[in-house]
């Protein structure tokens, strides 16, 4: 079977057909390494659809994951819809510099914002990825309402509102959905097999009230209009949410270490494909080989149907940590 087939069985629930578990990362593998070997580096990877391409094909001639993910950052969006962004350098991620709004009246998105040249450099690199890769599952990226609302309307103000206004909140959340969909449409358009939906709705930022009365709603309207199937992300721990996840319609929920594999899968029972959850700053940075195949087999053991990292890797995490991972899950047979 294709690396392809076998991640979109486990998507379609017809992990069964598979003859191993999946492996993949929906968010960046990416690494200072990686870029090495390419001959691609950050910033231009960001927003240079060939050095985008080249260092993102690292994912399947290097790694040799079942998925090919080509968005390294968080800011794309963000960016073509006006926030000011630090593209960063070869050792450090891009950041959002600055807020642009400070209520539902000043939201304004201008639908070109897919002409946008980072914008367009994402396309045109999944339309080649497509073309290169026909038996790899290309994955693109957008981020959730909420995540959009720490970008534009920053992080403490967003989550003020929460709590001073929540109708105005909801309000923001289904405007700034449109955003979602039409970079999602686009990427599909391009050829997108499969399509993370990132949202940063963890404990932290978000109570398991605040998902389920502000988010169940916009997730489960995003799994429905999202022509592919969709792989929700979310940082941090969330156990406290997997069952109101469930229940949104995504197709699968690429999770963290902090929490548990075998309680996510728990909670889960197997109603939607689980995705993760090595751990990325203690396993694959600082300790050994050894060390990720416990953790691989203990995930594949509890159910978790994709193995791979929990979250996008730190740059400098060594580059046989991460092939441990595929070579390791793909000797396990179902």
């Amino acid at each position: 079977m294709t690396p392809k087939e076998i991640i979109l069985n486990i998507l379609s629930k017809d992990k069964l057909k598979n003859p191993r578990p999946g492996v993949g990362n929906p968010v960046s593998s990416t690494t200072i390494e990686q870029m090495e070997m390419t001959g691609s580096f950050f910033p231009e990877a960001h927003y240079d659809a060939g050095k985008m391409f080249e260092l993102a094909r690292a994912n399947y001639e290097i790694l040799e994951y079942d998925i090919i993910m080509p968005i390294f950052s968080v800011v794309i969006e963000s960016y073509a819809i006006g926030c000011k962004v630090d593209w960063g350098r070869q050792d450090m991620m891009p950041q959002i510099r600055g807020n642009i709004w400070k209520s539902y009246e000043d939201i304004d998105i201008k639908k070109d914002f897919v002409l946008n040249h980072a914008v367009k450099a994402v396309l045109e690199c999944i339309s080649m990825l497509k073309k290169s890769y026909p038996d790899v599952a290309v994955a693109g990226k957008v981020f959730g309402p909420w995540t959009l609302g720490y970008h534009f309307f920053g992080v403490e103000k967003f989550l003020i509102k929460t709590q001073d206004n929540p109708s105005e909140v909801k309000d923001i959340l289904r405007k700034l959905s449109e955003v979602t969909l039409l970079f999602a449409d686009a990427q599909i358009n391009a050829g997108a097999d499969i399509l993370t939906v990132a949202d940063h709705a963890t404990m932290d930022l978000c109570s398991p009230g605040a998902y389920r009365d502000f988010l169940i709603p916009i997730h489960s309207m995003l799994a429905k209009e999202i022509k592919v199937p969709t792989m929700l992300h979310i940082c941090g721990d969330t156990l406290d949410r997997i069952e109101y996840i469930c229940q949104t319609g995504v197709d699968a929920f690429h999770f963290d270490s902090k929490v548990d594999a075998c309680k996510a899968a728990g909670v889960n029972n197997g109603r939607i494909a689980l995705i993760g959850n090595i751990n990325n700053p203690l396993t694959l940075l600082f300790k050994g080989l050894e060390d990720v195949r416990r953790e691989v087999t203990y995930a594949i053991n509890c159910g978790i149907d994709i193995i791979g990292p929990e979250c996008a890797v730190p740059l400098t995490t060594p580059l046989e940590n991460l092939k441990e991972i595929s070579r390791f899950a793909k000797s396990f047979k179902r």
